[in-house]
């Protein structure tokens, strides 16, 4: 029912500038938003694309989520199969729709995001990382992270010996963000994690951490 919306979205996608794939992602995202005439169709928009067997007709489902209220557990839970997702690039818009929100509602969306880190999928423990890291990569800094990390403490500890080397690159660029503004906080964290768990894993993650610090 979206083949109505094309020549709209071919227009807004020729007058971006200098367009890349983010870019025309995130346009065709948020114009999908804006043209659904009722949050039941932008969710049924959502459903359809999410489904979808291509991971381009994915990467645009995350951006009809929408915050309802204040319920940020409900949010972020809706983000989770794009998390999840099988292809990387779906992961990487799903946690670049998500930080925006997650940035207003920071402590909320934190103290959501702690059960994340137990999850039995790699990628959705990656991504309460990733959707949360101080500096980033493609988007905005989150400024109350860069001053005070450790507010996200409670998702740190839990990754300190994760398996997985997806979580663990994740977790490692997080305190790498934070070290350039807070570099006393990331050094007394991970010589506390060496004395605490001072396996093969633990060394690599705090090696990454520490790679900007002298």
């Amino acid at each position: 029912g979206l083949g109505a919306h094309i020549p709209f979205l071919q227009d807004r996608m020729l007058s971006l500038a200098k367009p890349t794939a983010m870019k025309m992602v995130k346009l065709v995202g948020e114009s999908l938003r804006e043209l659904a005439p009722s949050p039941a169709e932008a969710a049924s928009w959502r459903n359809q694309l999410g489904s979808h067997h291509s991971d381009i007709a994915r990467s645009y489902a995350p951006y009809l989520i929408e915050l309802e209220g204040e319920d940020i557990q409900a949010y972020l839970k809706a983000f989770r199969p794009f998390a999840a997702d099988h292809h990387f690039g779906v992961r990487e818009i799903a946690w670049m729709a998500a930080r925006p929100t997650i940035s207003l509602h920071l402590e909320k969306a934190i103290k959501a995001l702690v059960s994340w880190t137990q999850d039995e999928d790699e990628n959705v423990r990656r991504f309460a990382t990733e959707a949360t890291r101080p500096r980033g990569v493609w988007c905005k800094h989150i400024d109350a992270l860069k001053e005070q990390p450790e507010s996200a403490l409670a998702l740190l500890e839990p990754l300190k010996a994760d398996p997985a080397k997806y979580v663990q690159d994740s977790l490692g660029n997080w305190l790498n963000d934070a070290a350039k503004t807070q570099p006393d906080f990331v050094m007394q964290l991970t010589e506390k994690w060496l004395n605490e768990s001072d396996n093969k894993i633990t060394q690599r993650i705090v090696k990454k951490a520490r790679r900007s610090l002298k």
